[in-house]
């Protein structure tokens, strides 16, 4: 919902001049996971001006495609500018899906005195185009586009209220991360550089909703190269220190191309 108490000008202006530079009719999406302590972390906003929550997205600058549009939104959001993992994983285009009772011509008239109907594109059939982007949470630094927009992370299983449709996106989002886990190298993306055995399982188990036998899953990694182990301990207090190990990103990524990794 809207809220009655800011002005929207600065918001709006954006949408009356727009169509010069945008594509009216096309936007993206996009679901940034981190992990962060056993959880999987969805990046979500809320404007100032809009109640619900909702997922990073924008439209799309004439000048460039649509995975740049995305990689933008990712950048901006993560202020990590390099070596991002992207992936497109479905279109979104069911029609009313950017319909919102309160969001009317009427509405955004009375809030920013500039004039609005049905006509203008805003209200528009808006299609959007679903990436997700892996991140390592320790690495993402959260900054809002505007003064008062609100960023946080929140988990998969516990998300808030959604605009539109974005918890359907969301859901998808998560389904295509399960299925591409074999393919693509998720473990590399979300986990930092040195990591212990147990991390590396509860991630995966994190992802899959399942439960996985730990010396069977230890035994595959190591048999097949996948990671190594490394001269180092973690230091815990009061407890055994457990080594570390790192991706052997050659062996990882070959493992993924011929379909042979964790089961």
């Amino acid at each position: 919902m809207i809220n009655k108490s800011h002005k929207l000008y600065h918001v709006y202006e954006f949408f009356t001049q727009s169509n010069k530079d945008y594509l009216s009719n096309l936007a993206v999406d996009n679901v940034i996971f981190g992990y962060h302590e056993k959880e999987l972390k969805v990046l979500l906003i809320r404007n100032p001006y809009i109640e619900p929550w909702m997922l990073p997205g924008g439209y799309i600058k004439k000048t460039e495609n649509v995975e740049s549009a995305a990689m933008r939104v990712a950048v901006q959001r993560t202020g990590i500018s390099s070596n991002l993992f992207l992936k497109q994983f479905k279109i979104f285009s069911e029609p009313g899906r950017n319909i919102d009772p309160h969001i009317t011509p009427e509405a955004l008239t009375a809030l920013t005195g500039i004039k609005f109907d049905h006509t203008h594109w805003l209200f528009d059939q808006i299609a959007t185009v679903g990436f997700y982007t892996l991140t390592e949470f320790s690495k993402v630094v959260i900054n809002g586009n505007t003064q008062d927009e609100e960023t946080c992370w929140w988990d998969v299983n516990n998300l808030p209220a959604l605009l539109y449709d974005h918890s359907q996106i969301i859901a998808e989002a998560l389904e295509a991360l399960r299925n591409n886990i074999y393919h693509f190298p998720i473990g590399l993306e979300l986990l930092p550089e040195k990591f212990t055995l147990p991390e590396i399982r509860v991630l995966y188990q994190t992802i899959l909703g399942k439960e996985m036998d730990d010396r069977n899953f230890a035994r595959k990694l190591l048999s097949q190269d996948i990671i190594v182990k490394l001269d180092e301990v973690r230091y815990t207090p009061g407890h055994r220190s457990p080594y570390l190990y790192a991706f052997n990103k050659a062996a990882y990524k070959s493992a993924l191309s011929e379909g042979i990794f964790i089961t």
